[in-house]
């Protein structure tokens, strides 16, 4: 499936969307519209609720989106049915690809990051708020939320591991020449075992704050 694919209101309809969300779409694509279209729309928009509800509804495309030089427009909002490929690097408001995400430097967003697979970069992985992704996410840098951190595989770090809220990886967390990894750095810690969970296939080795809460469903390490 590519970009192309055509959405319709009948289409919304049996995918269930709300009626806000049918009505909305009715009203800014009567006849119908490519679901790449509909979620260039939602981000110029700033629906970024009904983009990611399409994300999640329709599927990933087979499609790239290459961006050759950096991309340095904070206020920007992006979501892609695809993957995504920053040759150097990207700063902007809001980042969401149904595929991957992949930079050769540092990606950096004032609000989320959101992957269907994996996110990797060369340089720091920096989101004001979550960053999640279906795969794994790899940095050459930091990795830094001002929320949460989720991976459906490992998360890797070439230095810290920084979250406000918990970190959890189906695979393990690991940073690496002895970098520190911190979760609940925005919330007390009385309130870590609600709010700042960390959990993997094994303890970290540099877990330095935050709940350890063993993966359910594995034989994660408890010390």
């Amino acid at each position: 499936m590519t970009g192309n694919f055509k959405i319709t209101l009948a289409h919304l309809k049996e995918l269930g969307a709300c009626r806000t969300g049918q009505r909305e779409f009715q009203k800014a694509f009567p006849d119908g519209g490519e679901y790449q279209e509909v979620l260039d729309r939602c981000a110029k928009e700033v629906r970024i609720d009904f983009g990611l509800w399409l994300l999640a509804h329709v599927g990933t495309t087979e499609d790239v989106r290459v961006y050759e030089d950096a991309v340095n427009s904070p206020g920007e909002y992006i979501m892609f049915a695809g993957s995504v490929e920053f040759k150097a690097g990207a700063n902007v408001r809001f980042l969401a690809a149904g595929g991957d995400i992949e930079a050769g430097r540092g990606i950096k967003a004032g609000g989320d990051i959101e992957a269907g697979r994996g996110i990797k970069a060369g340089g720091d992985i920096e989101a004001g708020r979550g960053i999640k992704a279906g795969g794994g996410i790899e940095a050459g840098g930091d990795i830094e939320a001002g929320r949460g951190i989720k991976a459906g595989r490992g998360i890797e770090a070439g230095r810290g591991i920084e979250a406000g809220l918990g970190i959890k990886a189906g695979g393990e967390i690991k940073s690496v020449l002895g970098y520190g990894i911190y979760a609940g750095v925005g919330v007390p810690v009385k309130d870590w075992y609600r709010f700042a969970v960390v959990s993997a296939k094994a303890k970290p080795e540099y877990l330095l704050s935050g709940h350890w809460k063993p993966l359910e469903g594995t034989d994660a390490q408890t010390t």
